[in-house]
């Protein structure tokens, strides 16, 4: 789903709430805490831009409705706070519902900042030999992966996104000189994976932030933050799902902590890549 999509069906919803509520537009707006012009802005469908996610929180909490239904991504209103597990498993085996999962994710955080720790290469640097080779291992049809590295790929250069990803510097160096996981990836296809990732680095940024810190001082697991919403931790064939919004606060803060220990900052990253010696 496009910016433009979202922002049409959150508009449809909202303007289902005004009429349900019998409010006028500035008894409305007094409500959920933003003034009549604001509304009438959100109402008129002339930006693609969403509110901010305390006001979505609030729309939702006054007017007993989900998120997922007051951005569209949903036909079941639910009860915001009542509609799902506070933890939850998404299981995510091969096919297009790993795809779906994250398509609706991301389409969730849309004007939020997502922030990612990948469990190797961030998905969408990754070249189509990394992903057959990696997939090899574990009997995997690449496709999927591949579908899914463009879909991120895709969504990062949209206007208006906003990323953050942090992974240990050591992996890189690993996957440089050949080491762990990557020792029988060919010289080339490493070579062509570390242009492609400074490229795309320089090209993405600032919507898209690499930052790099030492392994040695502080770890953390593979996991992705969608904006106020949920975390996911992805376990290997599911994602362990956070839904409170305290929990999902402390990742946020989780991730920023990573982020201040960093070695290497995000104008950085791509002359680190470049700096690193492929043999």
């Amino acid at each position: 789903m496009d910016k433009r999509d979202l922002a049409d069906r959150f508009q449809d919803r909202l303007k289902v709430l005004l009429q349900r509520s019998d409010l006028s537009q500035s008894a409305f707006a007094a409500s959920v805490g933003i003034d009549r012009s604001a509304l009438s802005q959100l109402l008129s469908g002339a930006s693609t831009r969403l509110p901010r996610v305390e006001t979505l929180l609030n729309i939702a909490e006054r007017h007993g409705v989900s998120l997922d239904w007051l951005l569209g991504l949903s036909q079941d209103e639910g009860i915001t706070g009542g509609l799902q597990p506070s933890v939850a498993i998404e299981e995510v085996p091969q096919g297009e519902a790993n795809q779906s999962l994250l398509e609706k994710w991301h389409a969730e955080a849309a004007g939020t900042k997502i922030r990612y720790v990948p469990m190797r290469l961030p998905d969408l640097v990754r070249t189509r030999a990394v992903i057959t080779y990696e997939t090899s291992h574990v009997r995997r049809n690449p496709e999927t992966q591949l579908n899914e590295a463009a879909f991120r790929l895709d969504y990062n250069r949209q206007p208006g996104t906003d990323m953050e990803v942090c992974m240990p510097m050591q992996r890189l160096e690993e996957f440089a000189a050949g080491r762990g996981v990557w020792t029988d990836l060919p010289l080339l296809a490493r070579r062509e994976q570390m242009r492609r990732m400074a490229d795309l680095v320089r090209e993405l940024y600032p919507s898209f932030r690499l930052f790099l810190f030492d392994a040695r001082e502080r770890f953390s697991v593979p996991y992705t933050v969608f904006g106020p919403y949920r975390a996911a931790i992805f376990v290997g064939e599911m994602y362990l799902v956070l839904n409170a919004r305290e929990t999902v606060i402390s990742m946020q803060r989780h991730f920023d902590g990573l982020i201040r220990v960093a070695r290497v900052n995000a104008h950085e990253a791509a002359d680190f890549i470049d700096g690193l010696k492929v043999a």
